[in-house]
């Protein structure tokens, strides 16, 4: 059965830190980024470089929105997960979130949409009919139409659970 939504844990290390003990913003992507490299890999075989190698082409970062919602702080524990929430013949958007390890605090949201290029030809290319088979297993639809309302409903989701 695949798993439409992998997680994994991390530590938050004190050299990705700012000088008061927080997350830096640029780390964020570190972190998410790696995450997901690792959820393909280790759930759908997916290899970005191997893609390369064998087909030529590969998935290259066609645009980032990011929302910082609450800090996260050295030797702070974290969930991310990674989803596919939309995808095209040529494109796949991803959401990544990060939380608490106890995944009920939400401290970001990066939806990363990504283009198959081909590397050779310097253009954009079709994915395979077997990748795109897998995204209409894997997409996981969520209630939000936008990345501006997915944020502010994050947001209250956060406050619920503080006013709890």
């Amino acid at each position: 059965m695949l798993v439409k939504e992998p997680e994994s844990i991390h530590k938050i290390r004190f050299m990705d830190c700012d000088p008061i003990g927080h997350l830096s913003n640029i780390r964020y992507f570190d972190y998410m980024l790696n995450a997901r490299e690792d959820h393909c890999l280790e759930n759908y075989q997916i290899d970005n470089y191997e893609q390369s190698k064998k087909t030529g082409c590969l998935w290259v970062v066609l645009q980032n929105q990011i929302a910082y919602i609450k800090e996260v702080k050295f030797n702070q524990q974290i969930k991310i997960t990674s989803k596919i929430i939309k995808f095209s013949d040529k494109t796949n958007t991803v959401e990544i979130l990060m939380y608490d390890k106890e995944k009920k605090m939400i401290h970001a949201v990066l939806w990363l949409t990504l283009i198959y290029f081909n590397l050779k030809t310097r253009k954009s290319e079709e994915q395979p009919h077997n990748i795109i088979n897998l995204f209409e297993d894997l997409k996981v639809n969520i209630p939000e139409d936008s990345f501006e309302n997915r944020v502010s409903a994050f947001h209250n989701k956060n406050k619920e659970i503080q006013t709890i």
